[in-house]
């Protein structure tokens, strides 16, 4: 009888090995002064500075990518997913106020492929420089069986700190504050399985053809990764009162929004107020999709919100606008207790 190795049952050690040489550079270039050791080791490494906090409150969290993964599977193209992964993470923290300090991920594959890995991981470290955060660890799972061939998941770890004064939790949210959207670089990581349905299923659009509302591929277009909000935002959260922070995923603003503010807050948002891409006016026409729908699905061109005091919102913007960051005044916060449309498809009240 032949003698079985773990290569034969399709888990390719030595692949492994290779993949980790592969992205040595990439994950080293992220490292900040807190990390300790070196890549390889069982657990990622980091020291903090206590002599720069007086109470620190770590906050964390995960995300995916979701079904974005199929587009990348489709164009055979893995160099931008790894930012959506880390996007989706510290957006989510840094609505907290939390400068991210590190970050993790999970590749699972069905055959590694190393230079398809390298791509990947390549994304994600250059996102985690972007975002001030070190890629301190990772798990890459060959998978045999379970996937198909070329196909993965992601899966994003970060950990962030802030002073738990300057926590920002949404209390402080009153009737008369402000709302300021910071617009987003299209789809974000969001509405993928509609955005597939639509466009594949519904409108048979290839992947390469080129639509001139666009101005490029749909491929093109689907994949362009989540927008980083961290360097635009912590110096906001630093020298302005920032009451509470959206960052504009899954679920759209209707959801989105009620999870930062105080019972009895709603906001009112004017739609007019700001641009929105393309790509959301294309899939409403090709879908046929009511409006709510496409108000509760995607961030409709604003990924992150502020929410401030109104004498603060034009300082807030003039902050911005010294970074040549967009920012719009996109809504105010009610006493109505819901999230209230108004303008374009939606009427004017």
């Amino acid at each position: 009888m032949t003698s079985l190795t773990y290569r034969d049952a399709g888990v390719d050690i030595d692949a492994g090995n290779r993949s980790v040489e592969m992205i040595k550079k990439h994950v080293k270039s992220t490292y900040r002064k807190e990390v300790l050791g070196d890549l390889g080791g069982f657990g990622g490494l980091f020291a903090l500075d206590w002599a720069k906090y007086r109470q620190p409150v770590l906050v964390s969290g995960t995300d995916g990518v979701g079904t974005k993964l199929c587009i990348a599977f489709m164009a055979k193209r893995h160099d931008t997913i790894g930012q959506d992964a880390v996007a989706m993470c510290v957006n989510d923290i840094l609505v907290q106020g939390a400068e991210p300090l590190f970050f993790l991920d999970y590749l699972a594959v069905g055959k590694l492929q190393p230079e398809q890995v390298a791509d990947i991981v390549g994304g994600i470290a250059a996102a985690c420089k972007e975002s001030g955060c070190a890629l301190i660890g990772g798990e890459t799972a060959e998978m045999a069986g379970f996937y198909k061939k070329g196909e993965y998941d992601i899966g994003g770890f970060a950990v962030g700190i802030v002073e738990r004064e300057r926590l920002i939790t949404g209390a402080a949210i009153c009737p008369g504050d402000v709302l300021l959207g910071l617009p987003s670089s299209g789809l974000h990581s969001n509405g993928y399985s509609l955005v597939r349905k639509v466009c594949f299923e519904h409108k048979h659009i290839g992947m390469d053809e080129v639509v001139p509302k666009l101005g490029k591929t749909l491929g093109e277009e689907l994949l362009t990764p989540t927008r980083l909000y961290p360097k635009i935002c912590l110096p906001l959260i630093e020298a302005f009162e920032i009451k509470g922070m959206v960052h504009v995923t899954g679920g759209g603003f209707y959801d989105n929004i009620p999870r930062v503010l105080p019972e009895g807050c709603g906001v009112e948002v004017d739609i007019t107020t700001w641009p929105r891409q393309p790509i959301f006016d294309l899939l409403q026409e090709w879908g046929n999709i009511a409006w709510d729908e496409m108000y509760r699905t995607f961030n409709m061109g604003i990924g992150m919100m502020l929410v401030a005091k109104a004498d603060e919102a034009q300082r807030i913007k003039a902050a911005l606008a010294a970074q040549d960051e967009e920012c719009y005044l996109i809504g105010r916060v009610t006493d109505s207790g819901a999230v209230c449309l108004k303008g374009g498809e939606f009427g004017v009240e």
